[in-house]
Parts: C-alpha cells; sequence; structure tokens
C-alpha cells in the first residue's frame, strides 16, 4: 500500500529543506514527503498522487508567493480535496485571508514565521489525528 503523504509548499528552498529536515526528524519514516516551490507545481503534484492512489493527509503552505496567494492555493484544493487538512505558514499573511481560508478551505491552522519546531509536528499530528 502506498504511504500516507505530507505536501509543503514554499516558494523559498531554505525553507522547504528546513521543513523537510524537521518532519524527518519527528515522523522519520511513517510517511511519505513530497514538496513543491509554486502552487501550480503543488497542483500538478497533487493530481499525480491522487493518480498514483497516494493519499494526501496534510497540505502545510506558504501564503506569500507570487503567482497565487496561499489561501488561494488551498481553497481550490479543498474545492477538490476537502479531506486533505489545510495548515498554512506564513509571516505576512492578512487577518482577512487567514479568515478566508478558514471559512473557505476549512484552514485546520496558521503558523507564524518564524515557527518552532514543537509547535509545527503538534499541529501536524493533532491535525491528522481529526482524519
Amino acid at each position: 500500500m502506498a504511504k500516507k503523504t505530507i505536501l509543503c509548499l514554499d516558494d523559498e528552498r531554505t525553507i522547504l529543506t528546513s521543513l523537510k529536515g524537521q518532519l524527518k526528524r519527528n515522523f522519520g519514516s511513517e510517511y511519505g514527503y513530497e514538496f513543491a516551490e509554486s502552487p501550480d507545481e503543488a497542483l500538478d503534484l497533487i493530481e499525480e498522487l491522487v493518480d498514483e492512489d497516494i493519499e494526501i493527509l496534510l497540505i502545510v503552505s506558504d501564503w506569500l508567493m507570487p503567482e497565487m496567494k496561499g489561501d488561494e492555493f488551498l481553497i481550490k484544493v479543498h474545492e477538490k480535496f476537502p479531506k486533505i487538512v489545510k495548515v498554512m505558514l506564513t509571516g505576512q499573511a492578512d487577518n482577512e485571508a487567514v479568515a478566508r481560508a478558514e471559512k473557505e478551505a476549512n484552514l485546520y491552522k496558521c503558523l507564524q514565521k518564524p515557527w518552532t519546531e514543537e509547535e509545527l509536528i503538534t499541529t501536524i499530528r493533532d491535525g491528522i489525528s481529526l482524519l
């Protein structure tokens, strides 16, 4: 059976590298991990994973990205895949964007950059436990 997966989206490679290290350190091989540097890349990746019958449990998405804001991305994902748990990671999202994502994408939690590893892992663990 394919591994259940966590997807991380951020336009900064250093953030993705940090997320990857924290996830692997805390969850090891319990989950699969996928990383995307743009919303379009993430949407393509989601379709590929779904086609391969790989379940995406949770998405951690940046908010401020050049092509599309994180709230818009998460709303798009939610429209097609409402069961995926959605977490926004941001240093700059305004309250309206967070409220919109909560209402229209069922946003589970918004973490502020810089986040702590404990905060991230607890959020992911708690979010996945809701499934």
